[in-house]
């Protein structure tokens, strides 16, 4: 019984979010968190354009807030607004970029649209960026590119550290598949190892610390010799 419950609570949690996002728009926000507190349902939205969002004084949040009392039968939701700091560490929000500009200009300017997303994000900082296209691009027949730049985890617990998404534009040559990657700055790896000069004064003083020692030992052989 309680099982049933939860998967029933995860649905409608899956299509108030698939609300959102159909009524804000491809690009409007990046994710949606929904917390169930005595109060009420607090729903936090991360957005790069909080403005939009709102609306003019509050009034888009207010029928956001009206619809999802009714139509999802929430007792008092309660919408808050996250904004992101930095847009180009945003996984979802590049790969929402990224679908506008295919659906806008078309899937023959793939190759430009992607290498100045990629050139973007890498000016922002990011130790590292990966975007994958698949579709047909623009041949007749469905194909996979890659552009990458930098450093990113593909394994273990550090590859959760990694900022990824997925969406999709349609063209008129048809559905074009889009993952993102991103490995921001302010993260941090465990096995990275930042070159110093600290680190470099002490490697120092440890090499020297260990020609020391070889020399005594070498004068003690010799002594020990005579």
């Amino acid at each position: 019984m309680e099982e049933r419950k939860f998967v029933q609570l995860k649905k409608d949690e899956f299509g108030v979010k698939e609300f959102i996002k159909k009524e804000l728009g491809k690009g409007k926000m990046s994710s949606i968190k929904i917390e169930y507190t005595p109060l009420g349902e607090k729903i936090t939205i991360t957005t790069n354009k909080p403005g939009y969002v709102i609306g003019r004084k509050g009034e888009r949040v207010i029928e956001l807030t009206e619809v999802l009392r009714k139509k999802f039968s929430l007792e008092n939701p309660h919408i808050e607004m996250k904004e992101i700091e930095k847009p180009e560490y945003d996984a979802q929000y590049v790969a929402d970029e990224l679908a506008t500009a295919l659906e806008r200009f078309g899937s023959s300017r793939f190759k430009v649209i992607s290498y100045r997303m990629l050139e973007r994000v890498v000016k922002a900082g990011a130790l590292g960026v990966e975007i994958r296209l698949s579709g047909k691009l623009p041949s007749e027949r469905a194909r996979s590119w890659r552009f990458a730049y930098g450093y990113l985890k593909k394994v273990g617990d550090t590859a959760k550290i990694v900022n990824r998404a997925e969406a999709e534009a349609e063209t008129v040559s048809g559905t074009i598949g889009i993952k993102v990657s991103i490995l921001p700055p302010d993260v941090k790896i465990h096995d990275q190892i930042n070159l110093t000069p600290e680190l470099f004064s002490k490697l120092g003083e440890k090499k020297v610390g260990e020609e020391k020692k070889a020399k005594k030992e070498v004068k003690k052989k010799k002594e020990g010799e005579k």
